[in-house]
């Protein structure tokens, strides 16, 4: 998918909403040390931007490298660009060696992954027994607006055609049946999902470039298809400013899975 997101990395940058703090200092709570994290899939950095302010060291990694060089730079992140599959020789290489990291993170993210692979190298690298793995995805927004929300879930069911067979099912899954094989973290008894809340207040622009951000919204007009067509758009003011308030608090729903390596998982 590396080349959907290459085409609007810099839209993507620019027009994706913040993930909140509780979700993090949640994730971080459950990781005894915080000396080093690793954040796979990471796009434009948004994850990576606040586990920088939590922990000493992070190595951020993703495919795109158009996105990367959007990605917020902080003297502790180290942005590498990847191959879609490594061996555990360039995982060493490209972010650090056995046992040696404290969290890694997905945001929105894992459900591109070789998940097989992908987990042998998180239980490679993650601290024993204490190393956590923090992987989320978020659901469709809604926006506290009746006529402008409705327009916008017709544009969700509308571009579904477009939209990967992966993302849709975990989109609509909420990463409820995603193979996790890990242990549960301290104070759990299960790996989730958890569910937190992310908020953004938008306006109109926001909302447009937001839309513009999404893969499958690229996917579709690479077959000729706007989904923001003349009409839409008419629209969507119109039902935007029906209320008189150009700003509107668009709400997703976080699905988080929580985990940790445990004795002997290796």
């Amino acid at each position: 998918m590396a080349e959907s997101y290459d085409k609007q990395a810099k839209q993507y940058s620019e027009s994706r909403p913040t993930y909140p703090e509780k979700l993090f200092q949640f994730i971080a709570s459950k990781t005894p040390c915080h000396d080093l994290a690793w954040d796979v899939g990471t796009g434009s950095g948004q994850a990576a931007r606040t586990l920088a302010g939590i922990y000493k060291n992070v190595v951020a990694t993703d495919t795109s490298p158009k996105q990367l060089e959007f990605a917020v730079k902080l003297p502790n992140i180290t942005y590498q660009c990847t191959p879609p599959e490594m061996s555990i020789s360039e995982l060493e290489q490209n972010v650090s060696a056995e046992s040696s990291v404290d969290l890694v993170t997905s945001a929105a993210a894992m459900h591109w992954f070789d998940l097989p692979n992908f987990y042998q190298q998180v239980k490679w690298i993650l601290k024993e027994p204490d190393g956590v793995i923090a992987a989320w995805s978020y659901t469709k927004a809604e926006i506290n607006a009746s006529a402008a929300n409705a327009l916008l879930q017709k544009l969700y069911d509308d571009s579904d055609p477009y939209l990967d067979p992966r993302a849709r099912f975990f989109l609509h899954d909420k990463y409820r049946t995603i193979d996790f094989p890990f242990q549960p973290v301290d104070g759990l008894d299960h790996t989730g999902p958890l569910e937190f809340k992310m908020e953004w207040l938008m306006d109109l622009d926001d909302c447009f470039a937001f839309i513009k951000s999404w893969a499958h919204y690229q996917t579709a007009k690479d077959t000729g298809v706007e989904l923001l067509n003349g009409d839409i758009v008419q629209d969507f003011t119109r039902a935007w400013h029906e209320d008189g308030n150009p700003k509107k608090i668009a709400t997703f729903r976080i699905n988080l899975r929580i985990g940790k390596v445990g004795n002997g998982s290796k």
